[in-house]
């Protein structure tokens, strides 16, 4: 299986998903004008990589900014993960955030809150 790599762009955040380590990143603002088209090859490759390989998942989020419809999006990636991890597949999720951004950390808080997923935080220095 190929790995994904979508480079970051204004409005979209950087995609690298590898396929061999499992380390699955995501970086940067996501606020694109349609989310669903930006996400959608991200979703299909995640569930075929979910289903096709046995890797254990280290799942990075470094994302600064998202908005509603790309939290969505990020709510269907964490049903997937979600999923894996009821499987009985290795995940880790690190939810990184810069120290002075509560309101990103809220987020990871609250994503926490509502899904089974082991959620590491990882505070950035600002």
């Amino acid at each position: 299986m190929e790995n994904l790599v979508i480079e970051k762009a204004k409005a979209t955040p950087r995609i690298a998903f590898d396929a061999t380590t499992g380390v699955l990143e995501m970086e940067g603002d996501s606020y694109p004008e349609n989310a669903m088209h930006f996400y959608q090859p991200v979703l299909e490759w995640l569930s075929r990589f979910l289903n096709e390989s046995s890797t254990p998942v280290t799942f990075n989020f470094r994302l600064d900014y998202f908005n509603t419809s790309s939290s969505k999006c990020i709510i269907t990636i964490l049903e997937m993960v979600e999923n894996a991890v009821r499987s009985g597949r290795p995940v880790v999720m690190n939810w990184h955030y810069y120290e002075d951004d509560d309101d990103m950390k809220e987020h990871g808080e609250e994503f926490a809150e509502d899904f089974s997923i082991p959620f590491k935080f990882v505070a950035i220095p600002s």
